[in-house]
């Protein structure tokens, strides 16, 4: 595979990234199984692994120390994230709050929970999962600086911020001479374009990496979700059944949009999943889309997408099915503002 820059640090990635959620109790719980998908990957040109603390709660990174260990992790760029709750399970409420979050004080804790669990002195890429509005960025970016200069992580970003998170964390990082964000990782794909509209020429403008997640919209852009067909039953719809609601009038327009794209893929002489795939990876902010196998069969049928180049008359034509910069599905952004969730935000208070 050809190599990319990560941002501008001069660590050189593939243009795919192997995601490691599905490793683990969410998704394969088999640990020989999920290695030998990793290892694969490694076969096949991969160098750029990613993972979060909060995957199966430490499961996925302890699976990937696993796959690394015995002399493969110094060829692999290792990334990991921190921001959920790892004192409870992902949909639980309760639990510590201390132990989540993007503050310094969980960050330095975490931060060697994820180096033992991935077998590792040092994390490549040290990503903050989602923004939090109950801690200032100075805050995380000034612990993440400190883990920098101290040897545990060579760079850190964000993932799944609003554009004006992005530019005021780079504005406090020149203010107070602190690291910056060289990353973000927003949700992309032919089904999900909104961060066409300010996240990706923000990224483009400070020069950071980007690595989507999600290039197969969790599953819509597999070919296994069609119209007149059963619903595949997997654990993400599990989880999350409301993202495959047929009721529902935005997924009833992503499903249209499904069917299009099918067709576009078809007289393209290409798969769903490579038209998914190389749509997000020709857009020029963008590093290496992270694909998320459970098995070697969706490995093999997501890895050959780094070879795929998509003419301008099928760019175009996807433009016209789902129009740039548009999400069909609002709950498919990865992040709600706060403001947009708690009414008391977002009205004027009176004495």
């Amino acid at each position: 595979m050809e190599h990319r820059n990560l941002g501008h640090t001069g660590m050189m990635v593939s243009p795919l990234c192997l995601g490691a959620m599905m490793f683990g109790a969410w998704g394969e719980p088999d640990h020989d199984t999920s290695i030998a998908v990793i290892h694969r990957a490694l076969d096949e040109g991969i160098n750029f692994i990613d993972t979060a603390d909060i995957y199966a709660r430490g499961e996925s990174e302890v699976i990937v120390g696993e796959a690394l260990a015995g002399g493969r992790r110094d060829d692999v760029v290792l990334a990991t994230k921190f921001h959920g709750p790892m004192d409870i399970d992902m949909g639980e409420s309760g639990g510590d709050p201390n132990q989540r979050g993007n503050s310094r004080r969980w960050i330095v804790q975490e931060v060697d929970n994820s180096l033992r669990r991935l077998q590792t002195d040092w994390i490549d890429l040290y990503q903050v999962h989602r923004p939090d509005t109950g801690t200032d960025d100075d805050e995380t970016i000034a612990a993440l600086t400190d883990l920098q200069r101290q040897g545990k992580i060579r760079a850190f970003g964000s993932s799944t911020f609003p554009a004006h998170r992005i530019v005021e964390g780079q504005w406090i990082s020149e203010k107070r001479a602190l690291g910056r964000f060289v990353t973000e990782q927003p949700p992309y794909s032919l089904l999900v374009r909104g961060v066409e509209a300010d996240v990706l020429p923000v990224a483009e403008r400070y020069h950071m990496g980007v690595i989507p997640w999600s290039p197969l919209a969790g599953g819509w852009l597999t070919g296994r979700i069609r119209k007149g067909e059963e619903l595949p039953e997997t654990n993400r719809s599990k989880r999350r059944p409301s993202m495959f609601d047929m009721d529902d009038p935005a997924n009833a327009r992503k499903l249209d949009a499904v069917e299009e794209l099918a067709l576009l893929a078809d007289d393209a002489g290409i798969s769903l999943i490579h038209l998914a795939i190389a749509f997000v990876m020709q857009h020029p902010a963008v590093t290496a889309p992270i694909i998320g196998p459970r098995t070697m069969e969706h490995l093999e049928s997501q890895i050959g997408a780094a070879e795929v180049t998509l003419s301008s008359d099928v760019l175009d034509r996807i433009d016209e099915i789902v129009p740039p910069g548009v999400n069909l599905s609002d709950s498919d952004a990865g992040y709600v503002p706060d403001a947009l969730q708690d009414p008391f935000l977002r009205r004027r208070r009176t004495s």
